[in-house]
């Protein structure tokens, strides 16, 4: 009986060490398993612990905190508005009308958006949101609508400058440095996709200077391109920093499916301001001229011009009587750096330029003979350009009432003094060439290449030339006698 007692007792000591033991693991295990959850959910909390990443390689320190756009993008909105496109199309109706030759005028409405950036009503959008419109509608965040004036335009930089008339002061939008503006900094697209008004994006900036199609058409395009969400309808909006200011007007996408798939590009804030304060104060748009030709840099083209920089803008041709001629660049210089933008290729000098008028005093950093020079060079207009010589036709740059009328690329004819061309063909001062033997001829530029290239001698190099009439009729030159 003692025997059993003991045992009896001996196990029950046995099961309560074991309970005892048992139960400090598992609350302990449990503590740790709930603070380890809460860990990993702390994303439910209204704010976060601030992470702070040290780099000890670069010596550079960062705190990654919340960034709320609420408070910009309640803001934005209001200074956002939907723009509305009436044109009248001329088109046949039916296969009848086709055969019969009869044309019908329709509506064609396009929507759009754009920025108040006064409390008086001027506003500022792209030009192909309006372009051609007949009638421009207005609609604000508050719903209220208004008939637009389109005070003026630039076709090559997309911007346009449209009016309301209103008695109350208008929510506006001030424009911010886009030159300032950096790769990775976060930004805010707003404007009406899809007629979706008062839509809000955020995405990072990607790049800056992007041109999209390399100048093929004449126009060199200097970009902000970003990742948020452009749609259709969102051309002429706003791309907001976190300061709440202006940096860029949303204008194109890239895309297969004509939707957004993570590329947007905005006109910078510095050119549309400079484009609309000229409109305002001239009527028209000037632009301020370096007076170089050449071309950007690389390894590649480094080695065959027998340099060892392989970043920069390399001088080919300094334009007599420009501000770059008198400030002294000549022929061999490499652009590094112009008003403290880093050139790296032709859509950062276009860009930076894009925001300047003539007689602008800029600085210029150049390398020469592997020495840094800094240059201060005063911008020329474009009347100073020198028209070139081919086939004794002078050729000069399209003036600007050209390119307003719709004469995007090309060279016009100043003077004549080839008397084949005058007697057999009546090609006279006033006319556009457009292409020469299956070139495409942009600008002053490209008949410098083709010079370069073929030489000067008429009766051996001409074949074809394209032209555009005064009164805008294509011609095709492709025999002489």
């Amino acid at each position: 009986m003692k025997r059993y007692v003991f045992f009896m007792l001996s196990a029950i000591l046995g099961a309560a060490i074991a309970l005892g033991s048992y139960k400090v693991l598992f609350e302990e295990t449990k503590t740790m398993n709930t603070s380890n959850q809460q860990v990993l959910n702390s994303t439910d909390s209204a704010s976060f612990v601030p992470t702070t990443f040290n780099r000890i390689a670069s010596g550079i320190t960062t705190n990654a905190t919340t960034i709320d756009f609420s408070e910009i993008a309640e803001k934005s909105v209001h200074a956002v508005v939907h723009v509305k496109n009436t044109t009248q199309i001329t088109s046949y109706r039916s296969f009848q009308d086709l055969f019969n030759n009869r044309q019908s005028k329709r509506e064609e409405i396009g929507t759009g958006s754009g920025v108040i950036i006064s409390p008086d009503g001027y506003i500022i959008t792209n030009n192909h949101v309006i372009d051609n419109a007949s009638e421009i509608q207005i609609t604000t965040e508050d719903n209220k609508i208004y008939t637009a004036q389109l005070i003026g335009s630039d076709k090559d930089v997309d911007i346009a400058l449209l009016k309301i008339e209103t008695d109350e002061a208008l929510p506006y939008m001030t424009f911010g440095d886009s030159d300032s503006a950096r790769v990775g900094e976060w930004v805010l697209a707003v404007g009406n996709p899809f007629n979706l008004n008062s839509t809000v994006t955020a995405g990072i900036i990607s790049a800056k200077s992007r041109d999209l199609n390399d100048g093929y058409d004449g126009n060199i395009q200097a970009f902000i391109q970003t990742d948020a969400a452009i749609n259709p309808g969102n051309s002429g909006g706003a791309l907001v920093n976190t300061n709440g200011e202006l940096i860029g007007i949303n204008s194109a996408i890239t895309s297969m499916t004509g939707s957004y798939v993570g590329y947007s590009f905005a006109v910078p804030s510095n050119i549309a301001r400079k484009v609309v304060e000229d409109i305002l104060e001239f009527g028209d748009v000037r632009n301020g001229i370096l007076g170089v030709s050449g071309r950007a840099l690389n390894s590649a083209i480094a080695s065959s011009y027998g340099i060892s920089q392989s970043e920069g803008f390399y001088v080919n041709e300094v334009e007599e009587g420009s501000g770059a001629k008198i400030a002294g660049i000549k022929t061999g210089d490499v652009i590094t750096q112009i008003g403290g933008i880093n050139i790296s290729k032709f859509s950062d000098l276009k860009g930076y330029l894009s925001s300047k008028r003539p007689n602008d005093l800029v600085d210029v950093k150049i390398q020469r003979n592997n020495k840094e020079i800094n240059l201060k060079v005063k911008l020329s207009g474009d009347d100073i350009i020198a028209p070139v010589e081919l086939w004794r036709l002078s050729l000069a740059e399209l003036p600007k009432s050209y390119k307003n009328s719709g004469f995007n690329s090309g060279v016009l004819i100043q003077n004549n003094n080839n008397s084949i061309f005058v007697k057999e063909y009546n090609l006279n001062a006033g006319y556009i060439i457009t292409g020469i033997n299956n070139y495409v001829i942009r600008n002053t530029a490209d008949i410098k290449a083709f010079k370069a290239k073929f030489g000067d001698n008429f009766e051996s190099d001409f074949k074809k030339i394209e032209l555009i009439s005064p009164r805008g009729e294509k011609l095709i030159i492709t025999s002489y006698r």
